[in-house]
């Protein structure tokens, strides 16, 4: 599956294509890290890239040959603040806690993974969700794909960045105080 074709699908479309097993998971995997690696370097939305883990759990789903769930082999991105994953850094966009990894995931992630998406990555969030900007010492600034020049909100900017550049059709954010309302404002989702 080329980039091209990937960014054209959400998140059920692409299942679909899996289960239909027009692609597979390693390719749509490999067009999410393709994307990835040309859109993030402009929109510094993702902080931890775990594309060789993803690639991995697509390769072996693909040998498994069972799906797994509605997202079946759906690439996701989880937010570095509340999207703990095992073994994973949890961060939370400060500088003090860089070093800092998870020791177990969070419930919401094992729902999350539970329908068969693969995570891979982390992205951006401006310390501990503070501001309703994406900034932070730690990572820096991350941009909004549709006007670099501007923010895409927070404190789930990175994730909603991600998601409007086509890096993955589905994120992980979460809501206190606009949070995921914001960026979804400013980068033009739902």
């Amino acid at each position: 599956m080329k980039a091209e074709e990937y960014v054209r699908h959400d998140g059920l479309g692409l299942a679909d294509l899996i289960r239909r097993k027009q692609v597979s998971r390693s390719e749509v995997v490999e067009a999410a890290v393709d994307v990835a690696q040309r859109c993030n370097p402009a929109i510094n939305a993702i902080c931890y890239e775990a594309f060789d883990h993803a690639r991995e759990q697509a390769a072996a789903r693909d040998r498994n040959k069972a799906g797994q769930g509605m997202f079946d082999g759906v690439p996701f991105l989880l937010k570095e603040l509340g999207g703990e994953l095992q073994g994973w850094p949890e961060r939370r966009g400060c500088r003090a806690l860089a070093d800092n990894v998870s020791r177990g995931s969070t419930a919401l992630v094992e729902r999350q993974l539970s329908t068969g998406l693969i995570p891979i990555g982390k992205t951006t969030t401006p310390e501990f969700g503070l501001i309703a900007v994406t900034e932070s010492d730690l990572y820096g600034d991350t941009r909004n794909p549709w006007h670099p020049e501007h923010t895409p909100g927070g404190s789930s900017g990175g994730s909603a960045a991600a998601v409007a550049a086509g890096i993955v059709p589905l994120a992980h954010a979460n809501d206190g105080g606009g949070s995921i309302r914001i960026p979804a404002s400013c980068c033009g989702l739902v």
